[in-house]
């Protein structure tokens, strides 16, 4: 007679597809209800309303104040805070968080390295220095929308490029990658003191930058940025397989037909790459891609097919929670949105170092 057989637990339950299906459906109902979150206070039946008026081209609700009290003048500024300000940050940060946790997905499992993160290879110091240089100099502050996400992205691309091609070789290995990054970020951070030192006023604009912020979002900005990290992230995805056999080994993935200097080379280029697009609009957000793959592999397990778009889906779930955390808690400020992220992100982070820690010794029994 077989033993009976164990009850399913729950991250089994909801592994694979189901677990990504739910996880998209909390993030629909989470993105209604944070398009009603701001500094000013929308009435939540007038903003669904104005929602579905304005997604339906007028075929909902073709008036969305009518019956409810709100006056024309009144109506019509709220359709422009809900439409035009609300959900445009809304989005950015659901697209940023998702560009985020995908980029930490990628380079975790390229390094090997459960603590590795979008911003180990020092590209946020990159677009930082570019923003840097663009507040200090005065350089196009007049079109700051325009010149100030190009500034933080050359100089984030730039880094990814040049750490790169220092590392690049035949005998490359990812301790050179993850060295030459620490050693180009540290290198970033020394040009960039300099470069305040120059002209200490536009200190408080770079770090108002290097604690993040949705301040830049606008239809405009949501649609460069949702194209090319839609482009970037479905073309990092297609690594998940080769992701998977360079967790057996360089020399098991190399017998399976897996370039593993190529594979690591490719997608660490585009997870560079969009860690620069989120970095160009947003500033320096920590800890999201640190954080959202852990959570993936707790619910769907190691699988990099699936742990990609996953991190893909809690990132951007976990930017929009702390985007809503900072309104609810500080309604009537605007704060950097890396001060959420770090709250959250920290606890987690000395979490797995002792987790790591405690590990440690029974492995090496």
């Amino acid at each position: 007679m077989a033993p009976p057989r164990a009850p399913r637990s729950l991250a089994r339950r909801l592994a694979g597809p189901a677990g990504i299906g739910l996880l998209a459906v909390a993030g629909l109902l989470l993105l209604a209800l944070s398009s009603l979150l701001g500094n000013q206070a929308v009435p939540v039946g007038v903003g669904f309303r104005i929602l579905l008026h304005e997604l339906s081209g007028g075929a909902l609700f073709s008036d969305p104040c009518a019956g409810t009290g709100v006056s024309p003048a009144h109506c019509s500024a709220l359709t422009f805070i809900v439409w035009q300000l609300y959900l445009p940050e809304v989005l950015l940060a659901l697209v940023v968080g998702a560009a985020l946790g995908l980029s930490g997905g990628a380079l975790q499992g390229v390094f090997r390295n459960p603590l590795a993160d979008p911003f180990l290879l020092g590209i946020s110091s990159g677009g930082t220095l570019g923003a840097a240089i663009l507040y200090v100099y005065r350089i196009g502050v007049g079109q700051a929308d325009l010149y100030l996400p190009l500034f933080a992205f050359l100089g984030a691309i730039a880094t990814g490029l040049l750490i790169l091609g220092v590392a690049r070789g035949r005998h490359s290995s990812v301790e050179t990658l993850l060295l030459t990054g620490v050693a180009i970020a540290n290198l970033l951070g020394a040009v960039l003191a300099l470069v305040l030192l120059y002209n200490p006023v536009g200190g408080e604009q770079v770090t108002f930058w290097l604690l993040g912020n949705l301040g830049l979002a606008s239809w405009t900005v949501d649609g460069i940025a949702v194209g090319v990290v839609l482009m970037l992230g479905t073309v990092l995805v297609l690594f998940g397989r080769d992701l998977n056999l360079l967790q057996l080994g360089a020399d098991v993935a190399q017998s399976s037909g897996v370039n593993a200097n190529r594979v690591r080379l490719h997608v660490i280029l585009l997870a560079s790459m969009i860690t620069a697009i989120a970095v160009a609009f947003t500033g320096v957000i920590g800890f999201v891609g640190l954080v959202s793959p852990h959570v993936v592999r707790r619910i769907v397990g190691s699988d990099y097919r699936v742990v990609l778009p996953g991190s893909a889906i809690v990132g951007a779930l976990f930017l929009l929670g702390a985007r809503d955390v900072n309104y609810l808690a500080f309604p009537s400020s605007v704060l950097p949105i890396g001060i959420f992220t770090a709250f959250f992100g920290v606890p987690f982070f000395l979490f797995l170092l002792y987790r790591q820690r405690r590990l440690a010794p029974m492995e090496g029994r």
